[in-house]
């Protein structure tokens, strides 16, 4: 699985060119990401640039938005 973090325009779309369509798309990083058990050890994390040193403990529900 693929996810995207943190991406925004079209800092998207370049990620999409370069990885294809993402399986799941996370607006921050935050504890559902790293603890909420979304993330699994062969998967592939992509952040946005300066997205990965972000991080919220505040836990963000991305699903309602997709």
């Amino acid at each position: 699985m693929i996810h995207f973090v943190g991406f925004r325009g079209e800092e998207f779309s370049s990620a999409v060119r370069v990885w294809g369509s993402p399986d799941f798309v996370h607006w921050v990083h935050d504890n559902r990401l790293c603890h909420g058990g979304e993330l699994h050890p062969d998967d592939t994390v992509v952040f946005a640039n300066g997205s990965e040193g972000r991080f919220t403990e505040w836990t963000f529900n991305d699903s309602n938005y997709f």
